[in-house]
């Protein structure tokens, strides 16, 4: 059983489901209004919020540590749009009645993007548009120590009713309720061998892969059913709990160069390989998280139930 009583499992599962909550209320209670960051991606009250409020916690249970997240305080600094930044700060009034906006800021950006010996990697709304749809998003939490994950942990709002999955490196995958009763169920991924019966999960937007190699890839392979259609690393934990088989994130075509980012697949990487999988980039390498907030060193990622791993990436080589 999973170990509550140690310092960062403890900290994570908490820190988590005090996030996912805090992102149901704002999308339950706010209107979903989303900027745009320089990357024409967009971004929300919550991706602040939640990133905020895990920023703060990271300060206060491990003050050393530093937070390599995704969002930073100058898009919401330098938002027009009026109020943004006082629906931020109202948002954590809950958990932190006192909070400022330049206390916000610097919880944001506690610690930069600039990764170390150790630091926790932080997807605050992994899916931000699946979040604004009201479908499948994400909060990914991750320790790394050394350039290995060692703790990934995703608080899924949508998935099973509300679902919190855990993996320590050595010690398995676990599944727990976002509120209720707490009990861990340790995750297996699927026992599927036949391609012709696999499930394969793919990103809701088009945009993060390339869909007409999709579907020569899945001719190639022999995948015969359509594949389910979800946002945020939520795929990683339909995987790892076997009712999902095998996931691609290939190049898309209007953007050839692009890498993944470490808050992208560190913690959902851990949790596939927990629960019996395996996770490599389009080339069959091991991702590599010690190389800074971009995975330079990896192109694309292929996971899978580990035992259709070698007929994807046989199939990636050949188209």
């Amino acid at each position: 059983m999973i170990d509550l009583d140690h310092p960062e499992i403890g900290f994570a599962v908490g820190a988590l489901k005090e996030a996912a909550q805090l992102a149901k209320r704002i999308q339950r209670e706010m209107a979903p209004t989303a900027l745009t960051k320089e990357d024409k991606s967009p971004v929300t009250v919550a991706d602040f919020a939640v990133q905020a409020l895990l920023g703060r916690s990271l300060e206060m249970a491990f003050p050393e540590d530093t937070l390599v997240a995704e969002e930073d305080s100058a898009t919401l600094r330098s938002t027009q749009q009026q109020g943004i930044q006082n629906q931020v700060v109202e948002s954590i009034a809950h958990s932190v009645p006192d909070a400022t906006l330049e206390q916000v800021y610097q919880w944001i950006d506690r610690g930069g993007k600039e990764s170390g010996h150790r630091f926790w990697t932080l997807d605050p709304i992994d899916g931000t548009k699946g979040f604004l749809r009201g479908d499948q998003y994400a909060v990914a939490l991750a320790l790394v120590v050394k350039g290995e994950v060692q703790i990934g942990a995703l608080a899924c709002p949508n998935l099973g009713g509300g679902s919190l999955i855990i993996a320590v490196r050595g010690q398995g995958c676990w599944r727990t309720h976002l509120t209720g009763p707490e009990g861990f169920e340790k995750l297996r991924v699927s026992a599927c061998e036949d391609p012709a019966q696999a499930r394969l999960l793919r990103s809701f937007e088009a945009e993060h892969t390339n869909v007409g190699q999709m579907d020569e890839l899945m001719q190639a392979i022999g995948v015969s059913a359509q594949p389910v259609l979800m946002d945020s690393q939520a795929k990683y934990a339909v995987l790892a709990e076997g009712t999902g088989d095998l996931l691609f994130r290939l190049l898309s075509p209007t953007y050839p160069d692009y890498r993944e980012k470490i808050w992208d697949q560190a913690a959902g990487s851990l949790v596939i390989e927990e629960a019996g999988g395996r996770i490599t980039d389009l080339d069959g390498k091991r991702l590599d998280f010690s190389v800074g907030p971009l995975l330079t060193q990896n192109r694309g990622v292929v996971a899978s139930n580990g035992h259709l791993h070698e007929a994807a990436l046989k199939a990636l080589r050949a188209h």
